[in-house]
């Protein structure tokens, strides 16, 4: 991404595209309107109490087209520009080369007046006077500048979250977005290893020098840049000459950096972040003053000059025999990598099974391959904390503002090496439980009395131990049956429930699914109609079933519908199928009960003869309008009379405008966006859907909803009923059997086959302290306690918060049971029970030292989307930003000062700032530093990508429908898929290993890591691009793509050549493997370098600014440190 002018708007129109911000047509088929203002402007507001009086200012640029000044021109303008990276690095954080050596004082920062190379005028700015250095060191970072050119991006295409069929036609001779120069950056790689920097890099074709300016935060202590000597043969860049400020030293020129590489955050000192300057460094920018170069307009390091590029200008010359000071920036390099964190957790914790045996261990990140052995508390692909170190009070709690939050997955799929969770059956009895508490047998019940009687875990009631399950105890007080039982010694089991755990005291029935499908004029003449009946004749065989069953016990029914609905008789013993009509949508009805629901194997060819005739019976139809509140009503009733729960597949394309119930309008409106009636657009606009949810949830009748609009169809609404029921949406704007048909399949199959409970009841008990007091998921509520889902599958995810309602003790500890009664797919009552033990502490230190960041990203998240449905998306917003404040906050205070330094745990945090301390000489703010704990400090990126997301911060081009769809989806989301739908993966593919089986490492999501010499892939679990870079090499494309060139690549193509060599074996292995890894498929897109579809690819770099006004994350990152100082101060 490129810098924007002074207080400029992050994203503006963008004049290398002629016009293409203002015509082209969104990814929807929707105009885009304009660039919202950025979020947060630079960050060099006075500190209050300061007062800044202006100096005189040089003379403004001129505007284009107006009389040229008369200042000179810049006698640099030729000089050739090394690129700092070698083409084809990738960039993943700092690595040390062996020749390091520190520069022997530190620089000085003197940001001058910035010379703009867009079209708006230089904008005067003010600079307070010279502060002594104690006034200094408590305001440096409200004094910090963050300025630059204005952004040649063009506004992002909406990307419809799922690649729509209908892509634009690529452009094959778009002017170059902007100084969009890619640099690669230098990967970890050991520091004896050689960079190879003698490939020139060459400019786009007919692109001009990047130019940007800046004025960055200064380095921060700890955090100081390594300046090497130029490597042999390589030119220094040109001396800038200007007076130093008074008060200041003489500084030499800029040292060269050919191959800069800085320093991470120091030994012992966790997470710290540049934030205030050392002592002696100045703040006031001297006038005149030449600025340096930066690619990309992103917060690079200064590059050498390189060939074949002219030299930025550096502004009005000065003639001064004095150079002039020399600036500090934040390096990106310097700050919190979340690909050096995910790198070293799979290094760490990859290698050994994780152990669940010890109370309140942090498991590893979501993003490391590891193997669970459950032996007492539930494996983390169950259940993931935010924390597994409680606070004793709540006082301690409300200091620290960390959630006390719980992300349960109950159904989740276990890997191939772990055991599945037994199932353990007590006949007519039922499970063991507590009379008090009704808590189900767990390890952290404790046997007294010889084992006559057991004390609850979870309120300290005693009851006594029926005579079938008593066993005698050993000399440890552990029961001799203790390893023979799941319930003692596993996290994770099952129970087979009794009849009192059914409706009516009865069994259930094997559940039904019902497949029901729009045949209106669109559903027919996009194909999806004739694709589905084909592709149902083989999908039938793989219903869900149990174990090793020979067959599913699930029972399928159909009806179609437009304005009318059509039931259609399948019985086995009819020799065609036979259609009934019902046209009073009114007063819906199912016209027949035998022969609707029937057994797949039975029926095969009364269905497969339905199947065929379908297309043909509706092919002529001119029908556009639908119904879609009686279909829902239809299968409610169908499954009532069978007295059975089950599931509804609805394949709907239009909003439904018939006169039936829940018949909708058109409510899309986009002068809504950022205003107070903004949160209307997310809620349903009839309440019939919600009382229709309640009726599907008594009686179990989840339902699935898979739209192809190719306009508003109003998913917020049309979605209750999928939300409330525990339901999922899929969604393919402008849907084409031939384009989207795999896509469509893909999640088809895998939504029919995998795992399910049906009419469930799940229940959250804790331990005396704690209660569970929020829920946020699909899935309905009718009182303070049980979550009721008509279904639950293996992908949903149910998050908990607990307050306090008493003290905890250390020694005890916390415990959670989470109880999921359900039906299985044959038709059999179980309880399935998650148990997780965790400690609690009276020092914040031990808070923050065993918290997980993705975890509780994952709640804010959920917390914020559903926010926005009683608050403007601005509030959220600034909601989210103050809690993150005051977690942090509440650090540095507590945990990284020097008077914290005695207490307990705080040790390593002391010896951090000792050698921050040596480095940046006397530290005399104490609010100066950004500190951030070591378990946290990915939390401000990963926030920060959450506040630029399409809910919280939309931009023009995206519709109405695609926000409620994402918040639909974020709602149940587990821990591992918020990570990367926030945090997208981008893959080196030119890296790639064709030998091993391991994934090539991935660079951070930001522009700036690529190289034009290499092919990235990108996933966030949704979408899947491969960019191109113009200058990669011509056997790596023939390798992949089997064409020649660059220009010969089609980037239409949705599926990648099966070809016999490494490079393609390899990259679609890897294309396959990362889809199996995702609950839905992603179609695969191909962007080229400079392409029109590459305006979408950028839109998923999330460290960079964004074109609907989000900040980048050094952006970001200093405006948490203004915040946390606020707060402190």
């Amino acid at each position: 991404m490129n810098q924007q002018g002074h207080m400029a708007s992050y994203g503006q129109p963008q004049p290398g595209y002629q016009g293409y911000h203002q015509q082209q047509l969104a990814y929807d088929n929707q105009h885009m309107t304009g660039v919202p203002p950025p979020q947060y402007g630079p960050y060099n507001g006075p500190v209050q109490g300061y007062q800044q009086t202006a100096v005189p200012q040089g003379p403004l640029r001129p505007v284009p087209g107006s009389a040229p000044t008369s200042v000179p021109p810049s006698t640099t303008a030729q000089q050739p520009v090394y690129n700092q990276y070698g083409q084809g690095d990738v960039h993943n954080g700092p690595a040390v080369p062996e020749q390091m050596q520190r520069v022997p004082q530190s620089q000085q920062y003197m940001p001058g007046n910035t010379l703009h190379s867009g079209s708006q005028p230089m904008p005067y700015q003010q600079y307070a006077p010279s502060l002594s250095h104690a006034q200094q060191l408590p305001n440096q970072m409200a004094h910090m500048q963050i300025t630059g050119v204005s952004s040649n991006s063009a506004s992002p295409v909406s990307q419809g979250y799922g690649p729509p069929a209908s892509r634009p036609p690529a452009a094959t001779s778009l002017p170059p977005v902007g100084p969009a120069a890619y640099s690669a950056a230098p990967q970890n790689i050991p520091s004896s290893t050689p960079q190879d920097n003698s490939l020139p890099q060459h400019p786009f074709p007919g692109q001009p020098s990047p130019v940007s300016t800046f004025s960055s935060p200064p380095t921060s202590i700890g955090l100081t840049g390594v300046i090497h000597p130029p490597s042999v043969g390589m030119q220094r860049p040109p001396t800038m000459h200007g007076q130093p400020l008074p008060g200041q030293p003489p500084s030499g020129p800029y040292p060269p950096q050919p191959n800069h590489r800085s320093l991470g955050p120091q030994p012992g000192m966790p997470g710290a972040i540049p934030g205030a300057p050392t002592q002696g460094f100045q703040m006031h920018p001297a006038p005149n003053q030449g600025f340096v170069p930066q690619q990309n307009g992103s917060f690079a390091q200064m590059r050498a000059p390189q060939p074949n590029y002219a030299a930025p200008s550096t502004g009005a010359p000065n003639y001064s025999s004095q150079p002039p000071p020399q600036q500090k920036r934040l390096d990106p390099d310097s700050i919190p990598s979340p690909i050096q964190v995910i790198e070293d957790d799979k290094s760490n914790r990859g290698s050994e099974p994780f152990s669940t045996a010890v109370r309140g261990q942090v498991p590893p990140l979501v993003t490391t391959d590891f193997v669970v052995k459950d032996q007492g508390n539930a494996s983390p692909r169950f259940v993931r904390c935010a924390t597994y170190n409680i606070p004793c009070t709540s006082d301690m709690a409300k200091q620290c503002q960390v959630p006390l939050t719980t992300v349960i997955k109950p159904l989740a799929t276990l890997p191939a090496d772990e055991a599945h969770p037994f199932i353990v059956d007590h006949g007519e009895t039922g499970p063991i439980r507590c009379n008090r508490c009704k808590a189900y047998m767990c390890p952290y019940m404790q046997f007294i009395e010889g084992g006559r009687r057991f004390q609850c875990a979870f309120c300290s009631c005693v009851t006594e131990v029926l005579p079938h399950y008593f066993q005698h105890l050993d000399h440890t007080g552990k029961r001799m049956d203790y390893y023979d039982r799941p319930e003692l010694s596993l996290g994770s089991y099952e129970f087979l429930a009794t009849v009192d755990y059914c409706k009516n005291n009865k069994f259930p029935n094997p559940p039904a699914f019902i497949f029901m499908i729009d045949v209106s004029y669109n559903a027919l003449k996009s194909g999806l109609v004739h694709l589905l009946c084909e592709e149902l004749k083989t999908l039938l065989d793989f219903l869900p079933r149990e174990g090793n069953a020979e067959e599913s016990a699930i029972r399928v029914g159909f009806v179609t519908y437009n304005k009318v609905l059509h039931f259609y008789n399948v019985k086995s013993s009819l020799a065609q199928p036979q259609m009934m009509v019902v046209s009073d949508v009114a007063d819906m009805f199912v016209p027949l009960l035998d022969g609707f629901l029937v057994n797949v194997n039975e029926s095969r060819a009364v269905i497969n003869s339905l199947l065929e005739q379908i297309p043909e019976m509706f092919g002529d139809t001119r029908e556009t309008e639908t119904v879609f509140g009686p279909v829902i009503q239809a299968g409610l009733e169908a499954l009532k009379a069978a007295e059975c729960a089950g599931k509804l597949f609805i394949f709907h394309s239009t909003l439904p405008l018939a006169e039936a119930p829940g018949k909708l309008k058109n409510r899309d409106d986009k002068k809504l966006i950022n205003t107070d009636k903004e949160k209307t657009l997310f809620q349903p606009q009839t309440s019939f859907y919600n009382n229709l949810a309640k009726e599907c949830v008594a009686q179990g009748c989840c339902v699935d909803l898979f739209l192809f609009p190719n306009q508003y169809v109003d998913v917020a609404t049309l979605g209750l009923v999928t939300y409330q029921t525990g339901g999922s949406i899929y969604k393919y704007t402008y849907f084409q059997a031939q384009a989207d048909g795999e896509r469509f399949l893909n999640d088809l199959h895998r939504d029919v086959r995998k795992v399910i409970g049906f009419d469930a009841v799940m229940r959250v008990r804790t331990s005396t302290g704690i209660r569970a007091t929020d829920f946020f998921g699909s899935f309905y509520m009718s009182n303070t306690t049980d979550v009721e889902l008509a279904a639950l599958d293996c992908d949903k995810t149910i998050t908990v918060e607990f307050k306090h309602d008493d003290k905890l003790n250390e020694d005890s500890g916390a415990q959670i049971q989470c109880a999921l009664l359900y039906t299985s797919c044959s038709g059999q009552r179980r309880l399935r029970i998650h148990n997780l033990s965790l400690n609690c502490c009276t020092q914040l230190a031990d808070l923050y030292r065993n918290c997980e960041t993705d975890t509780l990203i994952n709640f804010f998240v959920k917390l914020a989307y559903r926010a926005v449905l009683n608050n403007s998306t601005k509030t959220v917003r600034e909601s989210l930003i103050n809690q993150s404040a005051q977690i942090l906050a509440c650090y540095r205070k507590n945990c990284a000062s020097p008077s914290s330094a005695g207490q307990s745990g705080s040790l390593d945090h002391f010896r951090g700032r000792l050698a921050v301390n040596r480095i940046a000489m006397e530290l005399q703010s104490q609010t100066g530093q950004l500190i951030l704990p070591e378990c946290m400090k990915l939390l401000p990126v990963y926030l920060n990508c959450v506040l630029k997301s399409d809910i919280l911060q939309p931009g023009g081009d995206v519709s109405t429908d695609d926000r409620a769809y994402i918040r639909h989806l974020i709602a149940s989301m587990d821990v591992s898929e918020t990570n990367v739908f926030f945090y997208p993966r981008v893959l080196p593919v030119h890296k790639m290993d064709v030998d091993g089986d391991d994934f090539p490492v991935a660079v951070r999501c930001s522009e700036e890591r690529l190289s034009k010499g290499g092919i990235y892939l990108l996933e966030n679990g949704l979408n899947l691009f491969i960019w191109v870079g113009m200058s990669t090499q011509h056997d790596l494309i023939q390798s992949i793509f089997n064409v020649q060139s660059f220009g010969q690549i089609d980037s239409g193509m949705a599926t990648l050549p099966q070809l016999d060599n490494p490079y393609s074996k390899k990259l679609r292995s890897m294309v396959d493997v990362i889809r199996a890894q995702r609950p839905r498929f992603m179609k695969l897109l191909i962007v080229k370098q400079e392409d029109k579809m590459e305006v979408l690819f950028k839109h998923f770099l999330m460290e960079d600014k964004s074109s609907n006004g989000g900040a980048s994350y050094v952006d970001f990152l200093c405006h948490m440190h203004k915040e946390i100082r606020q707060l402190l101060s």
